[in-house]
């Protein structure tokens, strides 16, 4: 078992309600638990097939130099990257309209 955190925005109201079966919704969009690998991976798939234009990070406690790991769904500015074993995030550019 290890602490679970998902951040959700503009998701459908069916994905809020399966995220709250696992999870307790510690603000709007905020879940949080304490679950399995393999109900991690459940979790996450119901995001892949629910979230539509939403977009989703979710990350967890693991054994690693940082002590966690993430994965993301959706447009975001930050995407996650891989930096010489480490997990960091990327920020894309401000997208502005120049005309």
């Amino acid at each position: 078992m290890s602490m679970l955190v998902v951040v959700t925005e503009t998701i459908p109201p069916r994905l809020r309600g399966r995220l709250a079966v696992w999870l307790l919704e510690i603000r709007a969009g905020v879940y949080v638990g304490d679950v399995s690998r393999r109900v991690r991976e459940m979790i996450w798939e119901q995001v892949l097939a629910l979230a539509e234009e939403g977009n989703v990070v979710m990350s967890w406690a693991t054994n690693t130099e940082s002590g966690f790991d993430f994965v993301t769904y959706g447009k975001n500015r930050r995407i996650p990257i891989d930096h010489e074993g480490m997990r960091l995030v990327q920020f894309y550019p401000l997208e502005t309209d120049e005309n």
